[in-house]
């Protein structure tokens, strides 16, 4: 089995698609991210305890993975920092207010969406968002912890900005505050390699760019194909 070495805390549309890419590179790979809710929708009843309020087995959550970026993994950092205390820990942020017009975009675009009958879609499209509906309880525990009780799980908004981004500003201070220098580093993808290889103690890939995937894009163009055709495409395939 392997276990959880680095932990994501950041929120969706932070990077987490770009950090994916990276730690594969870099090793820790394979990385668990809503991307693999979506191509293994048996991993929904992997997340289902966490609203039932019985314990959470950790390690069967994240078997087979070594890392972890994006929701709903990085809405239970706290727990998964308890239950690996030797994984380290990366707090992906950025702009603020270029954050909320992305997570505008996830919530009219994204796999909580409105959609036609299942019965309308291809076969796999149909199992995929069936998935998604099942974890709409999941879903809208992260959406409340995040932003408040009145956010509704595929209801196509979000707080107004002002509000949306104090949240932001409040996360990231109660993640600083909640763990030791040493085992956070609070990064933003436009720093490059150097920062996050320095942070795990591994070497700067020689003369490779950081990977630099757009979140939002790269969830529209796999969204449209497995409505429209039936199939998933990765997004990661290139990295």
């Amino acid at each position: 089995m392997k276990m959880l070495k680095v932990i994501g805390a950041g929120y969706p549309r932070t990077g987490t698609s770009s950090m994916k890419a990276a730690l594969e590179r870099l090793g820790f790979g394979p990385c668990y991210h809503m991307f693999e809710v979506l191509t293994n929708p048996d991993h929904v009843d992997r997340w289902l305890p966490v609203t039932t309020g019985e314990p959470v087995d950790w390690e069967k959550v994240f078997d087979g993975y070594r890392s972890a970026q994006d929701w709903p993994a990085s809405g239970f950092w706290r727990e998964q920092a308890e239950a690996f205390p030797d994984a380290k820990v990366i707090l992906t942020v950025r702009d603020p207010r270029k954050w909320y017009v992305s997570m505008q975009n996830l919530m009219a675009n994204g796999p909580g969406r409105n959609l036609p009958d299942l019965g309308s879609l291809p076969p796999k499209a149909a199992e995929v968002f069936a998935s998604m509906r099942r974890m709409g309880p999941v879903m809208e525990r992260l959406g409340r912890d995040a932003f408040g009780d009145n956010y509704r799980f595929g209801d196509g908004g979000l707080l107004d900005e002002d509000r949306a981004v104090e949240r932001f500003e409040q996360h990231v201070a109660e993640v600083k505050a909640s763990l030791p220098a040493e085992r956070l580093l609070v990064f933003d993808v436009r720093e490059g390699w150097a920062p996050l290889c320095g942070f795990l103690g591994v070497p700067v890939p020689d003369g490779e760019p950081f990977p630099h995937l757009n979140d939002s894009e790269s969830m529209k163009r796999t969204l449209e194909g497995l409505v429209t055709e039936g199939t998933i495409a990765s997004p990661f395939s290139k990295h």
